[in-house]
């Protein structure tokens, strides 16, 4: 699988996993405060191929995204689920532990997010699906993040999120019952 894009991620682990699963290439940000050198070269590869953000499934992973995107925008957005970046042995997180299956599939399901964001879903979508402000909140905006492929989000940031992707109100309501659904089978 030949990627066209440019991939930004972490480090240099984590370039090694990306080329493992696909042909590709990386810019790395060597940790969350990215230099204006690293700036300047997504902003070229976003002018030239296109940019795929691929950040760890975690506060850092986040940070970065948001400091990428904040700069260049238009950049795709790949996710992958926390239980898919976490190590065999050990503690941790990141795309490093992933394997190609997973990463192949994350980078498959990149989205662009929306400058022009129109709320279709609202906050009081969220409180009525149980996704926020419920002891169940937490592991329904888990499960809803892997069914629509925009990653883990805190409630705030799911709203964000559910709009800068433009997330169809079909879309999430046949997430949502899905997630419901499988909570009933547990």
């Amino acid at each position: 699988m030949k990627i066209k894009e440019i991939i930004v991620v972490e480090g240099r682990d984590d370039t090694t996993a990306i080329k493992r699963a696909v042909d590709a290439d990386t810019i790395e940000t060597n940790g969350s405060a990215v230099s204006k050198e690293t700036i300047e070269k997504v902003r070229l590869a976003q002018d030239t191929r296109g940019v795929i953000i691929f950040t760890d499934p975690d506060f850092p992973g986040e940070k970065i995204r948001k400091i990428v995107s904040d700069h260049v925008p238009g950049c795709k957005h790949a996710f992958i689920k926390k239980k898919d970046a976490r190590p065999t042995s050990g503690r941790g997180i990141g795309v490093e532990h992933a394997s190609p299956d997973a990463i192949r599939e994350a980078l498959k399901d990149a989205h662009t997010m929306e400058e022009d964001i129109i709320e279709v879903i609202t906050k009081e979508d969220l409180i009525t699906a149980g996704l926020i402000g419920f002891p169940q909140s937490k592991a329904r905006r888990e499960r809803l993040g892997e069914l629509l492929k925009i990653g883990y989000t805190n409630g705030k940031q799911l709203h964000k999120r559910l709009m800068m992707f433009q997330i169809s109100k079909e879309d999430f309501a046949s997430a949502i019952e899905i997630v419901l659904q499988e909570e009933k089978n547990a």
